[in-house]
């Protein structure tokens, strides 16, 4: 979702994406989920579609890839692009990001600290033909989109080094009828010039996250997993709410069936499948706020798929390492 509000110097609210699904994309969470799986790399593709009745509704693909190293070092990389509105308004982001793992205590070290840090740029353009002004409109004829317009922009195209950090938590140790997980991140410490601004100098707000949960073991065949997630910045506020439920259907597969509930905004229920080394998950956004019912009932769309290249022998002390949602 963008809701951009550039007065002054400041963006005054959230200018990033969102994601139902947000663990499935950990490079937008959290740069300290780099490499926080069982194997040897991962490659993760996620897609949005957001208002869909609307004639250029917001669509948003991300893909990463990270892998795991022997050396307490865990690698990735990512790249997001969204478009959105009928000005061809389009956010791009290109980062790198490394986490450390060597932070390990407790009897058998099964408690994990990790850090991480991201690096990379952001570039926002859009398309000033596609868009329509106050001067191209007749009293009498209407809208003449040969109409040449006075309006004059000074920049059609950003591009900006940004930076994040995160920090993360979880409890690895297999076996156990509950595992804690948990993170904090902070987005754009660079504080990226906002080009695009009213006075043409301000900057993108840093986004702060906090996110985790509790894997729940039920019995040998089921697990439930309550997860939460707040995100500030600048003056937008999400909060997000769920659980899921995961069956081990038949040895390597897996299915996960649950739900998240964004407040004030839409409730997401989704549904999982996941055979092997692959994983697939559906969601679907239900809208429950005013400018819902003002985009006449308006939902969105979210499709993710990742595939984990695993270790031979599967290692115990990371049989535990965070929930796929």
């Amino acid at each position: 979702m963008i809701a951009a509000c550039m007065a002054g110097n400041v963006v005054r609210a959230q200018t990033d994406p969102h994601f139902s699904q947000y663990y499935v994309y950990p490079a937008w969470l959290n740069p300290a989920l780099t490499g926080a799986f069982d194997g040897d790399y991962r490659i993760s593709g996620i897609y949005r579609s957001q208002w869909g009745n609307i004639s250029s509704p917001f669509s948003t693909p991300g893909l990463s890839a990270d892998f795991t190293t022997s050396k307490n070092s865990n690698f990735g990389a990512s790249i997001l692009n969204q478009t959105a509105g009928d000005g061809g308004y389009n956010y791009l982001t290109a980062y790198g990001s490394y986490a450390y793992t060597g932070v390990r205590f407790g009897p058998q070290e099964y408690h994990r600290v990790v850090m991480g840090m991201q690096i990379g740029i952001i570039q926002r353009k859009f398309n000033p033909s596609k868009l329509t002004f106050g001067d191209q409109w007749n009293p009498i004829t209407g809208y003449n989109p040969g109409t040449p317009t006075a309006e004059v922009f000074r920049k059609t195209s950003a591009t900006s080094f940004d930076a994040a950090a995160g920090i993360l938590y979880y409890d690895a140790q297999p076996g156990k009828k509950m595992n804690l997980f948990g993170g904090f991140s902070v987005s754009h410490l660079t504080r990226p010039d906002d080009q695009f601004s009213a006075s043409g100098n301000g900057r993108i707000p840093m986004r702060y996250t906090a996110h985790g949960g509790v894997r729940i073991t039920l019995n040998e065949v089921l697990s439930l997993t309550p997860n939460i997630l707040y995100l500030k910045q600048g003056s937008a506020q999400e909060k997000m709410a769920g659980a899921y439920a995961r069956l081990i259907a038949a040895p390597g597969t897996d299915f996960m069936l649950g739900a998240n509930y964004r407040f004030k905004d839409a409730l997401s229920p989704y549904v999982g499948f996941a055979h092997k080394n692959m994983v697939l998950g559906v969601s679907y956004d239900v809208n429950t706020s005013d400018l819902g019912k003002m985009a006449h009932g308006s939902n969105s769309f979210e499709i993710s798929l990742s595939f984990i290249g695993r270790r031979s022998v599967k290692t115990p002390e990371v049989d535990f390492v965070c929930p796929r949602l």
